[in-house]
């Protein structure tokens, strides 16, 4: 397990957490579009987050599952887990 989240990782978590499946293809080229574009709603981001959570069992900011986009959603996850490594 790496210290960052990938589109990849992402897009599994997506599936796994709030049911609606993405390629990594898809959500990379939608990076900047909202999550809404894909189907997630806050509801889905937070189940993301508390996977997360689980998985690396450090907390993640209290704003993600507010992000708009998955690269908002990636940098602040990702700076979460940096600091915490």
């Amino acid at each position: 397990m790496s210290d960052r989240i990938t589109v990849e990782e992402l897009a599994e978590l997506m599936k796994k957490a709030a049911g609606v499946t993405v390629a990594p293809e898809e959500l990379q080229q939608r990076y900047d579009a909202g999550f809404d574009a894909v189907g997630i709603d806050s509801l889905g981001l937070l189940g993301i987050v508390g996977e997360l959570e689980n998985r690396y069992g450090t907390p993640m900011p209290q704003d993600a599952e507010k992000s708009k986009s998955p690269r908002q959603f990636l940098e602040l996850v990702n700076g979460a887990l940096m600091a915490g490594a």
